[in-house]
């Protein structure tokens, strides 16, 4: 296959996906839709210079060329690159590829107290709370300081409060309000998304198959976003 016809190829990969990416929305050109799709999706944003230039680069190719001669030969390079960008948008790396970092858990039976001191000695914010080996929610340092407080204006004992079993200060809607759950099979490109559709969020939590009770395999924050946005563009 000659540079030319390979690139065709990945042009119109890269111009179906634009389309989903996009959702459907109206039958724009691909320029269009690379300017449009380059706020919603990071690689295109990415590539967006390149693929304008593939986008001159093969009409003038279709249009301009004859059975007895193509206008244009692209590089090996260029080639190369398109189709590296055709890789990526159609089969963006997973999470699965993204080492594990662990998530220090604690159990539900362990006290206030507990949870903090892990949290002053491990340095994460987000604690996974386990009940019979089952993740049943998170305690972060926002819920620890909010419930004390509470705690502090109706004049508790902050012994007790302390002694008390850490899952008591957990609240239904904490967790989809400042968490997403994904599974291991899910991409890069939905990582990104969940904390670009949820400014509030603290973390991407990541299970086996994406369901609430299954042991983390990662936590993903913010700080983490550098390493994904490289990861769509290696």
């Amino acid at each position: 296959m000659n540079n030319a016809i390979e690139l065709i190829s990945a042009y119109n990969v890269i111009d179906a996906r634009l389309r989903v990416i996009y959702k459907g929305k109206g039958n724009l050109q691909f320029s269009d839709l690379v300017r449009r799709c380059a706020e919603l999706n990071k690689t295109v944003q990415r590539y967006e210079e390149e693929l304008m230039t593939l986008a001159r680069l093969r009409n003038a190719i279709v249009h301009n060329s004859t059975r007895e001669q193509i206008i244009a030969e692209p590089s090996d390079e260029f080639t190369a690159l398109v189709r590296h960008i055709s890789e990526l948008l159609s089969a963006p790396p997973k999470l699965n590829t993204i080492k594990e970092k662990g998530a220090t858990g604690i159990s539900e039976s362990a006290t206030v107290e507990d949870a903090v001191l892990l949290i002053s000695r491990t340095g994460y914010s987000n604690l996974p709370v386990y009940r019979s080996g089952r993740f049943i929610g998170m305690v972060n340092n926002r819920r620890l300081v909010k419930s004390l407080g509470e705690a502090l204006e109706r004049g508790e004992d902050m012994d007790k409060f302390l002694s008390m079993p850490c899952h008591k200060i957990l609240r239904d809607d904490d967790f989809p309000r400042y968490y997403a759950l994904l599974g291991q099979e899910s991409t890069v490109q939905d990582a990104i998304d969940a904390f670009t559709a949820n400014r509030k969020l603290l973390a991407v939590v990541i299970t086996e198959h994406g369901l609430m009770g299954e042991p983390i395999v990662n936590i993903l924050t913010a700080y983490d976003l550098t390493m994904l946005y490289g990861l769509l563009e290696d």
